[in-house]
């Protein structure tokens, strides 16, 4: 079954303790929201499951509709509901972060800048020592424990999140937890620098696709791309016309270019929207090289405050997915490019 007490703690980091050597290390943050209420975030930079080193990936200039979604800053703990068009997050189906940029990381290692928790004290010293800052950290709730102290913090009740990382493509003893719309991350609001910084975590053990019901692994799939260039994908989204000038119903579009040497037959391919719906593309051979600009129809819909849309192949694994915020929609006629 999917995890238990899933949602997003919004609150103000106070600060941090890196563990060592221990059977499950994890980097701990303390927090605090505008009710003066304690939390702990404990977030993992080691794997039970080999191999033990974890994957991540940071956006420095985080632009995703997820955003406009989150709760108010500092309004502490808030349930989510595990489905697209909320501050839910799902590696795979929320196009948050090109999966090929994910590289992996030592836990803890003696140095600077050489390991997973020199990384997330990189941007967490920062959010600390910035009044400003807005943290929000999405995972599974524990506590509150009104009896018991924060084992590591002291503070009453114990009370926090933890589960900051993908939650599902699991296997073996810990494919109990699969799910989808229910991974965890770490996301920071700079509004002096007009951006949010996000971090995803994820397990090496873990699969990149997943059924849309359950999150288990999906047999005989292809392994998570590893080219950031974007050399292993065939057939990529470019660019999408979602605010047509004019009243609805609008003639919204989506540009698709075969970047491969070969021609690829879009025979059974579709696109999908944030909510899952799919539209058939035109049967038939997209030559290498050249560009389709596939007109929207049906239930298909590419709303004006943001969304997501994802090319899935004939067997109905994603191949290529983008996301666009109400910002980038905004002006009307203009075409958004990825």
């Amino acid at each position: 079954m999917p995890i238990k007490k899933y949602g997003v703690l919004a609150a103000t980091a106070v600060e941090r303790r890196r563990e060592g050597s221990t059977d499950t290390p994890h980097y701990q943050i303390h927090l605090r929201d505008a009710h003066g209420t304690d939390y702990r975030a404990a977030v993992n930079v080691e794997s039970q499951q080999a191999p033990s080193d974890l994957l991540f990936a940071v956006v420095e200039d985080f632009r995703h509709p997820v955003t406009g979604l989150l709760p108010d800053p500092g309004s502490g703990w808030t349930d989510l509901s595990s489905k697209p068009g909320t501050a839910s997050l799902d590696y795979i189906r929320g196009n948050l972060f090109d999966p090929a940029t994910l590289r992996t990381l030592p836990p803890d290692l003696a140095g600077a800048d050489n390991d997973l928790a020199d990384l997330l004290d990189h941007y967490v010293q920062r959010a600390i020592n910035d009044q400003a800052a807005a943290v929000y950290l999405i995972g599974q709730r524990f506590g509150p424990e009104p009896t018991i102290p924060d084992k590591v913090f002291g503070f009453r009740p114990g009370n926090g999140v933890h589960d900051i990382h993908m939650n599902q493509g699991n296997s073996g003893r810990f494919k109990a937890d699969n799910g989808v719309f229910q991974d965890g991350g770490l996301l920071i609001h700079l509004p002096s620098e007009n951006r949010w910084v996000a971090v995803f975590l994820a397990f090496q053990s873990q699969s990149w696709h997943t059924d849309d019901e359950h999150g288990n692994p999906i047999t005989d799939a292809p392994p998570r791309p590893v080219d950031p260039t974007g050399g292993e994908i065939q057939v990529r989204i470019v660019a999408a016309l979602v605010n047509p000038v004019g009243p609805a119903p609008e003639d919204e579009t989506v540009t698709l270019l075969n970047a491969s040497s070969e021609p690829v037959d879009l025979s059974g391919w579709h696109l999908a929207d944030q909510a899952k719906h799919r539209f058939a593309l035109p049967a038939g051979p997209l030559a290498p090289g050249a560009t389709l600009i596939v007109h929207r129809a049906g239930g298909f819909e590419l709303g004006n405050h943001g969304g997501a849309i994802t090319l899935l192949d004939p067997a109905g694994l994603k191949v290529h997915g983008v996301a666009y915020t109400a910002r980038q929609a905004a002006a009307e006629g203009r075409t958004i490019t990825f």
